[in-house]
């Protein structure tokens, strides 16, 4: 598959993730969940998305194999680490506006997750 193919597929399953995202912690304020518990229970299931997604349908790997599985979920923890420095640290410090620290995270993450798929958690053998 070519990079721009990959790539592609790679955005396309990003967009539908963060939807999914959306629409989960949505429908879990409108049935009375507190904010906190929507957001987490939200964000995992579209995680859990987020990884039957990308290595199906970008990646073209088997989805039960635990190694794989631990490099998402430490990739997915790198992602955290990024967006509360950039929410948290870089932000606050240059005196950026919350808008636009949370415009460099949807920029800077896809990057990074991207990269890290696919020199890290897809590119190892399926087993």
């Amino acid at each position: 598959m070519s990079h721009t193919h990959r790539i592609s597929r790679f955005a396309l399953v990003g967009v539908l993730i963060a939807g999914l995202y959306v629409v989960l912690y949505l429908a879990f304020l409108h049935i009375g969940m507190p904010r906190g518990v929507a957001n987490v229970l939200a964000f995992g299931l579209a995680i859990a998305a987020q990884y039957g997604g990308q290595a199906r349908f970008t990646f073209q790997k088997d989805l039960a194999n635990p190694a794989q599985i631990l490099r998402f979920g430490i990739m997915a923890g790198c992602g955290l680490i990024t967006s509360a420095l950039i929410t948290g640290l870089v932000a606050p410090a240059l005196a950026l506006d919350d808008w636009f620290a949370a415009a460099a995270v949807t920029v800077i993450l896809p990057v990074q997750n991207f990269v890290l798929m696919t020199l890290w958690v897809f590119s190892h053998p399926s087993t």
